[in-house]
């Protein structure tokens, strides 16, 4: 007598059906791939995005380093030239994903510096998940001549 209802189907409630397939591994191969295939695919895309990720970073930090070594020539340039180079000197970076550079003045100990900084977001892409960008921010403060070139 049954306890309740059985969601086997009725072929497969028979004892003797039930010892054969029990012994019966063809197919499992198939059934391993299909689970597994998913979450092997979400990390491979996962580490693309990672190097895109790193990618952005290394075209950020170079630009950021470009600007500010011009920065330090003399004459000395103007700001609006010094994020013209910054701009220019950008690779792999998309010009519509990047912020507006922002330099910045002061001095420290009476030694004057100008501080870069810019951002960039990066647009990450999982294939039918699309996150929200992630915003780098690079700064990078150079110690300057006190004079601006006319």
């Amino acid at each position: 007598m049954m306890a309740g209802p059985t969601l086997l189907p009725r072929a497969l409630r028979r004892p003797a059906v039930r010892r054969r397939l029990r012994g019966d591994a063809r197919g499992i191969a198939a059934v391993e791939f299909g689970l597994l295939v998913p979450i092997f695919l979400a990390m491979i895309i996962g580490a693309s995005q990672l190097g895109v990720l790193f990618f952005a970073h290394a075209g950020l930090r170079n630009a950021v380093g470009e600007a500010a070594r011009y920065a330090t020539i003399w004459p000395r340039p103007t700001d609006a030239q010094i994020k013209t180079y910054l701009l220019s000197r950008r690779f792999g970076l998309k010009s519509t994903a990047m912020g507006t550079p922002q330099i910045t003045t002061g001095t420290d100990n009476s030694a004057p510096y100008l501080e870069i900084q810019v951002t960039y977001a990066v647009p990450l892409d999982f294939i039918f998940y699309h996150p929200p960008a992630i915003t780098l921010t690079e700064r990078r403060r150079v110690y300057v001549q006190s004079q601006v070139a006319t």
